[in-house]
């Protein structure tokens, strides 16, 4: 019984983790060859899994272009489980305040264990823009905007444990995300209240992020801007990030209140 406990867990982590790895791609799906390496499966175990997943509306597989997308029943499922969140609702308008102030484009990212996941983004009027952030896209706390606004105000035992990776953070996104650099990134926003992300993932790609707190006062959420360098100089950085800050605290101040029925 309970090997069969562990084989049943192990399939249902698999499928997650396949559900995940397509929900990367929301525009250009996911190919086969890309899930079975992101996935560390084999091909034939990935292929009926995939299969499986479809057969139950949970996947769509393209015919012409090969590539696997989120099927219709995750929509069903994501939108009776919306009515359990006020988040998106409540972020929608200050992400077109932040939008129709900056010029950039503003995201509100959520997070999920150890990452972070863009949930919804309003574009800027700016017509130059960065591309790195769009909804379903994950990065590790400490990376990105996002991750880095919402990793400064955790406990600093759980900051100690997402930071021993044993590098895996600056191998896949570069010398900058060094322990050692994080650490000193997650100084400044404590003492900014915002987080700037200068280019690290991507050169001349810029972004800004604030946190946004659960009723318990856990960071579970962080607004951003994103785009190119030369609108985020030094002089513009004070002002984006009052505007963060501002719209962050409002979202936090209704969570409270929607938490308490007012």
């Amino acid at each position: 019984m309970a090997e069969k406990t562990v084989q049943g867990a192990q399939v249902v982590g698999r499928v997650a983790q396949l559900l995940r790895i397509v929900g990367r791609s929301p525009e250009g799906g996911a190919a086969l060859p890309a899930i079975v390496e992101a996935s560390g499966l084999t091909r034939p175990t990935v292929y009926r899994l995939l299969n499986s997943l479809a057969a139950e509306g949970l996947l769509d597989h393209h015919a012409e272009t090969g590539t696997w997308h989120l099927g219709p029943e995750i929509y069903v499922l994501g939108a009776v489980a919306s009515n359990r969140y006020a988040i998106e609702d409540l972020a929608r308008p200050s992400l077109q305040r932040l939008a129709d102030e900056t010029g950039e484009s503003a995201f509100l990212s959520i997070r999920r264990g150890d990452e972070t996941v863009c949930l919804l983004r309003v574009e800027g009027s700016f017509p130059v823009r960065s591309f790195v952030l769009h909804e379903g896209v994950r990065f590790p706390l400490g990376v990105a905007s996002a991750g880095l606004a919402i990793m400064a105000f955790l406990p600093e035992e759980e900051v100690d444990r997402l930071l021993d990776d044993g590098g895996v953070r600056a191998a896949r996104f570069g010398p900058a995300h060094t322990a050692e650099r994080i650490r000193a990134n997650l100084e400044a926003t404590r003492r900014n209240g915002y987080t700037v992300n200068p280019g690290l993932i991507l050169e001349g790609s810029w972004g800004m992020g604030a946190a946004v707190f659960d009723r318990h006062g856990n960071p579970a959420w962080a607004l951003s801007l994103t785009g190119i360098e030369q609108r985020f100089r030094p002089e513009r950085q004070e002002f984006l990030g009052k505007l963060l800050l501002e719209e962050a605290h409002k979202i936090t101040q209704q969570l409270g209140e929607h938490a308490s029925g007012r």
